[in-house]
């Protein structure tokens, strides 16, 4: 599945149908069960998981003033925007004190942003994030039809301005809640090689790689590696 060759911010539909011609038959079948798999899968997790997230909720609510459920717009297929949701991990004000770290320098390379001891997650936020608890709301971003259960992570729109033609081939597919990066090492990786891993799920992407990536992600989860 080749990257696509415009820029998505400014040229969605020709890069849509662009995208679109070059799918194979195979494909659209793909699609149909990777949907099917999306629906089921985050439908039947809410549900399981409900006493979770309700206890999660009031963790958040009670440790820290400000919103349970953090939004932030992220990026997904041919750059269209959408509401990102989160159990909130840091302070009100996280926002308005990014810049000032940013300043500071950055501790990855590329356009993300990451830093270990981010004075600006909460002590619950903390465990959270190390277990990657913080991402269960996606369920319903997936149920909604803006994510997938498996893709690449969907990036901020600062980070989009800052791709190239390499990183924009992210953007040829749904993001999703885990991919390949989740479960090889995370922020241990530098963003070349994030890069890498989702080029890899673009090109190879299948139902059987996706049930793959979910099996192995509970193992990648609990082991913590490279988990900011």
């Amino acid at each position: 599945m080749p990257c696509l060759e415009s820029r998505f911010m400014s040229t969605k539909p020709t890069a849509q149908h662009a995208y679109d011609s070059r799918i194979p038959r195979v494909r659209v079948t793909y699609a149909f069960w990777k949907r099917v798999l999306d629906v089921v899968g985050s439908a039947t997790l809410i549900v399981l998981l409900a006493p979770v997230l309700a206890v999660l909720a009031a963790l958040v609510k009670l440790t820290s003033p400000g919103p349970i459920i953090y939004q932030q717009v992220r990026i997904g297929r041919y750059g269209r925007e959408f509401p990102f949701f989160k159990f909130r991990s840091m302070y009100r004000d996280a926002d308005e004190r990014l810049a000032e770290l940013l300043e500071k320098g950055n501790e990855k390379d590329g356009p993300i942003f990451k830093m270990k001891n981010d004075p600006r997650v909460t002590p619950v936020g903390k465990f959270l994030r190390k277990y990657s608890l913080d991402e269960l709301p996606q369920l319903f971003n997936v149920l909604r039809g803006e994510m997938s259960l498996v893709g690449p992570r969907p990036p901020l729109p600062r980070e989009v301005e800052q791709y190239g033609d390499e990183e924009l081939c992210r953007l040829s597919v749904p993001p999703g809640i885990t991919c390949l990066w989740q479960i090889c090492g995370r922020s241990d990786t530098t963003f070349e090689e994030w890069v890498l891993l989702d080029k890899i799920y673009v090109q190879q992407m299948s139902f059987w790689l996706d049930l793959k990536i979910l099996l192995k992600t509970p193992t990648a989860v609990l082991r913590s590696d490279g988990a900011y």
